[in-house]
């Protein structure tokens, strides 16, 4: 599952690929006439909306891929860095970027790119961005305390909004078409040579058409992650699949015997976790299931998976939605914790089974009631164990 960029790039080597694909976004703005001002300013006084188009069309494919991929299982979309959202700052920058970009006629990208072909008005434009960070930098305490407001933290736009990110997405899909056809109606009656005067019609429409039956796709398509657990969380599911069950008793004994090919998964809430953790064991949400970050932990064959939550229900929805994923040597704890915690931890009575072996279990749950407490006052003085988290790789236009 991707990204794949941290698994095969290190961090040296990511400096020179981006310095790679730096070169060749460049080419390719310069072919497609983006060191050219006049066109780049032609978006503002409604002569030439190329630029609009080009990132609508990459804001189009770029969404519709990660969703896409995201659904087929082959890319973890929570791996993608986010970028961090201070609200009222952003909004500010990017007032002061888009006048800059009236009176300049570029960005800072294709300011770059016309500044490398030679053009003097954009290395002026250059210089002038370096000037601005160079004030930037020496006057920051005075808008130190402005720059750190209203901080939103890694949000999405859907996120924030409240909605799906398919309806988004068909959203997007929409004001995109939307923007096509407006602005080339504008560009034909503005400008006497656009380019536009030559698209071939009936191919748009066919095109628009075709994109937008992909945004309805996005619209009814079901996020991966919350569909795979619900599917697995249903009653006929579980019914439908039997999942092993580990004995009270058994875990009991691999846990004072410190069996090291014994694995506990915790799914309840953190909260939940802190307050009675079985020595050993993961607090791992089933969303986090999916992460990257767990794939070690849960790939390892010989190692026995055993799932705890508040029942054995929720215990086998985990266990299945493991076994969905790829994993495998998975079980669920009889009864969930509550009967752990019951039979084996709280001095309850025992109760015998009319068996020959009551008096053994009986002193076996005595003995192991004590050392297992033990383990666990012991465990609340040990700081938790650093997982080794994906990289992400930090980016943006």
């Amino acid at each position: 599952m991707g990204p794949f960029v941290p698994d095969l790039i290190s961090d040296q080597l990511n400096l020179i690929v981006a310095l790679i694909l730096g070169i060749a976004f460049g080419f390719v703005l310069e072919q497609a006439g983006f060191s050219s001002s006049r066109r780049l300013a032609g978006v503002f006084y409604g002569y030439d909306f190329t630029v609009l188009r080009v990132f609508f069309t990459a804001a189009v494919t770029a969404m519709s891929g990660i969703l896409l991929l995201g659904y087929a299982g082959l890319l973890d979309t929570e791996a993608i860095y986010i970028n961090p959202t201070w609200l009222w700052p952003a909004v500010v920058g990017g007032a002061i970027m888009g006048l800059g970009f009236v009176l300049g006629g570029y960005c800072p990208g294709t300011s770059v790119c016309a500044a490398a072909i030679g053009k003097v008005d954009a290395m002026f434009f250059v210089g002038g961005g370096l000037l601005g960070v160079f004030v930037f930098g020496e006057m920051f305490p005075l808008f130190k305390t402005f720059f750190n407001s209203t901080a939103l933290g890694p949000v999405r736009v859907y996120d924030s909004l409240g909605i799906s990110g398919g309806l988004f997405a068909f959203i997007l899909i929409a004001v995109a078409v939307s923007a096509f056809a407006i602005t080339t109606i504008i560009e034909r009656k503005v400008n006497s040579a656009s380019l536009s005067r030559d698209f071939n019609l009936s191919k748009h429409r066919l095109a628009a058409i075709g994109v937008l039956a992909l945004g309805l796709v996005f619209l009814v398509l079901p996020e991966r992650k919350a569909h795979m657990i619900s599917t697995v969380s249903s009653a006929g599911y579980v019914a439908a699949h039997p999942v092993k069950v580990m004995p009270v008793d058994e875990l009991a004994y691999l846990l004072v015997d410190k069996e090291t090919r014994l694995q506990m998964v915790d799914i309840r809430s953190p909260e939940q976790f802190a307050k009675l953790a079985l020595p050993g064991s993961r607090n791992i949400s089933l969303r986090d299931f999916f992460s990257k970050d767990n794939t070690a932990l849960f790939s390892q064959r010989h190692v026995k998976k055993v799932i705890v939550a508040d029942d054995e229900a929720q215990e086998k929805a985990g266990c299945l939605l493991l076994q969905s994923l790829g994993y495998e040597n998975v079980a669920a704890l009889e009864g969930g914790l509550p009967t752990f915690k019951h039979v084996i931890l709280d001095s309850t009575a025992f109760v015998p089974t009319g068996s020959r072996w009551d008096n053994d279990v009986k002193t076996f749950r005595q003995t192991a009631r004590a050392e297992i407490a033990r383990m666990i006052d012991a465990g609340k003085n040990i700081a938790p164990k650093a997982v080794k988290t994906e990289k992400k790789i930090k980016g943006g236009c």
